[in-house]
């Protein structure tokens, strides 16, 4: 009897140290998520409603028809005389209504909504004063996935029809793009977007240490929005990418400190650590691109964990990069 009481207390223990905190139960958390289809409201046009729907289209969906038709699209703004003819022809295209097909097939809004609003309830848990943005939803013919303001999120589905969609390959789009273009990656997108938005770099941030320090921030700020979510989706990787990176993060750190890397404001070496691409140079082929990210989140883990009394509000608002280092204990 008291040999099974002792390891039902050293069960008990491991799983309280191993057990992620941020899994939390927002069941009782109310958020009132806006969303709105203007891939179903525009694409269901004729050219002879044009004229009329713009400015019912405008008055509905406020500043993210502005971003849509400026930013997105590239035909101007309501004001040009020539604007129903552009938005019409973008309506018409045959690529477009191609897209409506397979983002309708592919694409399951009713899940998106799901995904979205447990996203939001642990938002409104951690931050109960933020304002909820509202989310739009559009088809812009491959342009930006995701756009942000102060007040809004919108996302072009069809920049997320499947890594093997025979639309990207035909626009030649290297592998390690297509891999995170499918539904999944829809609401880590968002929530990324929404992050850098809500929190940007800070002007005295310009060292790679101070780079992957924020990005390791946005990244955990995923972990608290979405911990049921898996890291290779939260970051874009594939198992074996993510495999590379766990069993490479000592001799990754070392090679950043040996080198001289972390303190570096040279653009092109941050770069190399920061950005997409297909790998990180300074490793080797085999190594995922954004190193600099996936190691600046595991440092914020680390500083999380040794820091358990540190709100998630205080580190998204902490720009003192070098004491979120040496309070860490980060030793991989």
């Amino acid at each position: 009897m008291k040999k099974t009481v002792f390891f039902l207390s050293v069960a008990i223990l491991i799983a309280s140290c191993t057990r992620n905190p941020l899994k939390i139960n927002v069941s009782d958390v109310s958020v009132d998520l806006k969303i709105k289809h203007l891939d179903v409201d525009l694409l269901k046009l004729k050219k002879d409603q044009m004229q009329a729907a713009i400015p019912v289209l405008k008055s509905s969906y406020g500043e993210f028809f502005d971003i849509f038709t400026y930013r997105m699209i590239a035909i101007g703004g309501t004001g040009q005389t020539n604007f129903p003819e552009m938005l019409n022809s973008f309506v018409s295209d045959s690529l477009i209504r191609k897209l409506e097909i397979n983002v309708s097939k592919t694409i399951d809004t009713l899940l998106l909504r799901k995904d979205l609003e447990t996203a939001f309830k642990h938002y409104r848990h951690y931050f109960p004063e933020k304002q909820i943005p509202s989310i739009y939803t559009c088809i812009s013919g491959f342009n930006q996935s995701v756009v942000t303001s102060r007040k809004l999120i919108g996302i072009s589905l069809d920049k997320y029809m499947g890594a093997n969609s025979p639309f990207y390959s035909q626009l030649g789009l290297p592998g390690y793009k297509r891999i995170n273009m499918h539904p999944a990656k829809i609401v880590p997108d968002m929530m990324y977007g929404w992050a850098i938005t809500e929190w940007p770099k800070a002007d005295t941030g310009n060292s790679l240490l101070s780079q992957m320090i924020q990005e390791g921030k946005m990244m955990y700020f995923l972990d608290a929005m979405l911990p049921e979510v898996h890291d290779s989706l939260k970051i874009g990787y594939t198992k074996k990418q993510l495999d590379f990176c766990t069993k490479s993060e000592a001799s990754m750190w070392t090679y950043l400190a040996e080198h001289k890397q972390l303190f570096t404001t040279d653009r092109m070496s941050i770069k190399r650590y920061i950005d997409d691409g297909p790998y990180t140079a300074s490793f080797s082929e085999a190594s995922p691109a954004r190193t600099g990210i996936w190691l600046g989140w595991q440092i914020i883990r680390s500083y999380m964990k040794q820091n358990p009394e540190v709100k998630l509000a205080e580190l998204l608002n902490n720009s003192d990069f070098q004491m979120i280092l040496n309070q860490s204990g980060y030793q991989p």
